[in-house]
């Protein structure tokens, strides 16, 4: 595998490297001694797929709070989708800048989005699949979230958002104080 840094630290996107041959290719996409080696969060304990129908389709911004923060592996296995990491660690040298990288069924690449960063993501096809490796177990009274227009991060989304859930649309304000440390 191979690992690029973004502008936020501990934020990367994650290659499979692969090894082709006439049949196609094989290429690893989780080594627990590869991530814990970069000094990453190598835990995996749960594993999810979300499936969206329609293009323009946006999840997020989540996180989870205290004692239930987790890191995610994000990677898109049908169609492709705009994910985004936005920095909410409290004394950090990014907090409140995003990242944002193009996953795809095509480039096989995921995001590595750390604790203490909301996650989310705007689908740019149909028929979106996204698949999410995760180091805790999902804890719903710890499900927390910022709004993914908020002005304090003024995420460049690439297209129209079309559809959006009622919690994810009306989240309040980015308050750094109420943030993960």
């Amino acid at each position: 595998m191979n690992f690029n840094e973004t502008a936020i630290e501990g934020v990367w996107v994650v290659e499979p490297e692969r090894h082709e041959d006439d049949r196609g290719f094989f290429a690893r996409t989780w080594d627990t001694d590869e991530f814990a080696g970069r000094g990453l969060n190598g835990r995996l304990v749960q594993c999810s797929v979300s499936y969206n129908r329609r293009r323009g389709t946006l999840r997020g911004m989540h996180y989870q709070a205290e004692p239930h923060e987790e890191t995610k592996l994000v990677r898109c296995t049908a169609g492709a989708i705009f994910d985004v990491a936005v920095d909410l660690r409290a004394g950090s040298a990014t907090l409140g800048e995003w990242v944002g990288i193009e996953l795809s069924a095509e480039n096989r690449l995921a995001l590595y989005v750390p604790e203490g960063c909301a996650h989310g993501f705007l689908t740019l096809t149909d028929d979106a699949e996204v698949a999410y490796q995760t180091s805790e177990f999902h804890a719903p009274e710890a499900a927390r979230g910022v709004r993914f227009d908020d002005p304090a991060f003024a995420i460049d989304w690439p297209a129209e958002v079309i559809v959006v859930n009622e919690r994810d649309r009306t989240y309040q304000d980015f308050a750094p104080a109420e943030m993960p440390s």
